[in-house]
């Protein structure tokens, strides 16, 4: 097995383990709360990844692994809509379960099938190695935003200490 099997599987695994355990433990308020105007809340980038896990990542491993060619995806104008009728821990739970599902796509991929490509409609050609990175990196990038957005509270009340909180403090 490719290090980017291996070394992706450990993140697809974990990040449903840690969003889980974010939404045992903080408040709605708190998951919902947006760290300055027009940014996610932790929430929203939980809602972010079931939009992917449900009809981007999977396809677009699929599509490489047949040759063909996919659309972009704008999370602005094709994302879901958060709900107040739902709960995080719910979100959690769903993001698990089409995360365990996606999880079998890893066992369908050879070592040889990381080079081949497709054109992706606004990035141009793109390798199954490069769209893997790609989804590893995506899961991390959303966990350390939506970590940044529960800091906010945080820092906004460390009073002398928020000099070390620069890198992340959100813009307002």
């Amino acid at each position: 097995m490719n290090d980017i099997l291996i070394h992706l599987r450990a993140v697809l695994v974990t990040t449903p383990q840690r969003w889980l355990s974010l939404t045992e433990s903080f408040s709605d308020e708190m998951l919902r709360r947006q760290p300055a105007p027009g940014e996610w809340s932790a929430l929203e980038c939980l809602l972010h990844l079931i939009d992917l896990d449900k009809g981007v990542f999977p396809q677009r491993v699929r599509a490489i692994l047949a040759g063909q060619d996919f659309p972009a995806f704008f999370p602005d104008e094709e994302g879901s809509e958060l709900s107040d009728h739902v709960t995080p821990l719910a979100l959690a739970q769903q993001f698990a379960e089409l995360r365990a599902q996606n999880l079998h796509l890893l066992d369908e991929i050879a070592p040889d099938d990381l080079q081949r490509s497709a054109t992706h409609a606004e990035l141009g050609t793109v390798s199954l190695s490069h769209l893997l990175h790609e989804w590893g990196g995506h899961d991390l990038m959303h966990l350390v935003q939506a970590e940044q957005a529960l800091m906010q509270p945080f820092i906004e009340g460390c009073g002398a200490w928020d000099v070390y909180f620069t890198a992340h403090k959100a813009q307002k």
